[in-house]
């Protein structure tokens, strides 16, 4: 690039002495430069005299690429400096539909203000989906539930997020102060379809109990399960993430116990590949939105 940058400025003024002084460079340094570029290239690029300086025909047709190679060499230093300094750069993130729907906007808005300039890409898929978009370097980070044993791939957890039951209103079940999973073995069950990581955890935490739940309705989408509760179809079991949303369908909302089932929500990162900038200051957003804290009765 210092080449480059010697024979556009001596291309340009036609003059060493000039050449010099828009490079802060000695006449030595320069010549040095431009025989070193010549011999590279196999020729000369200028022809000299005691009184003039002047291209030679191949230095006149190198000279357009010579300004574009420089241009480009100028950009792609801007671009990453940019990157850097989270002046520019772009990744993407994939999320359960329940935390994209709940805690996400408020993260991104958070991180919006702090870096306008980055361009983020949400992908709002199950948690199934989260997990392999990741591994396979399709998002650099996820928003899912921890996915246990995985080699390849770091959790981060943020916090605990506890099922909880939905219900239509007024529901027979709504009248007890406490909720128990036996409740809900002679009521119509709804329930997600499998392989939903939601719906074995259910399952394998009442197989310890000698219980079980045989569903009236399956679906796969949560925003479906919580329409069906709501048109009075029978009750289901969702994250405390998904609440909220469930009761703006018009469906009530209860904590269940003995046990209560809860599983860590986090961030997923691939363990041998590095994060963008973007992507790392995303990550300590995500961090700092964090909540330990134990989910609080609801009634």
């Amino acid at each position: 690039m210092k080449q480059l940058r010697a024979f556009l400025a001596l291309a340009r003024s036609g003059s060493f002495a000039e050449a010099c002084e828009v490079l802060n460079l000695s006449q030595p340094a320069l010549s040095i430069s431009i025989r070193k570029l010549e011999d590279e290239l196999g020729g000369q690029l200028f022809t000299r005299s005691t009184r003039s300086l002047a291209l030679t025909p191949e230095g006149e047709a190198f000279y357009p690429a010579a300004r574009r190679l420089l241009s480009d060499w100028d950009r792609a230093l801007d671009d990453v400096h940019n990157r850097f300094a989270l002046r520019r750069g772009q990744f993407d993130i994939a999320a359960m539909p329940t935390f994209t729907a709940s805690r996400l906007p408020a993260i991104l808005a958070s991180f919006h203000r702090d870096y306008p300039d980055i361009n983020v890409t949400v992908h709002d898929v199950v948690a199934e989906s989260v997990v392999e978009m990741v591994r396979q370097g399709r998002a650099e980070l996820g928003v899912s539930f921890d996915p246990g044993e995985a080699q390849d791939l770091t959790f981060q957890p943020l916090f605990r997020d506890q099922l909880v039951v939905a219900l239509p209103l007024g529901h027979a079940l709504l009248q007890k102060r406490e909720l128990r999973w036996e409740d809900l073995q002679h009521v119509s069950y709804i329930a997600l379809q499998r392989p939903s990581s939601i719906r074995q955890l259910v399952d394998s935490a009442l197989a310890q109990r000698d219980l079980s739940l045989t569903p009236a309705f399956e679906a796969h989408q949560l925003v479906s399960i919580g329409r069906m509760v709501a048109a009075g179809l029978g009750v289901s079991v969702v994250p405390s993430l998904s609440a909220a949303q469930v009761e703006e369908m018009g469906a009530a909302i209860r904590t269940i116990g003995s046990p209560a089932i809860t599983r860590e929500v986090g961030v997923l990162t691939r363990r041998r590949a590095p994060l963008s900038v973007a992507a790392q200051a995303m990550l300590e957003v995500l961090g700092a939105s964090a909540d330990p804290g134990p989910i609080e009765s609801r009634r």
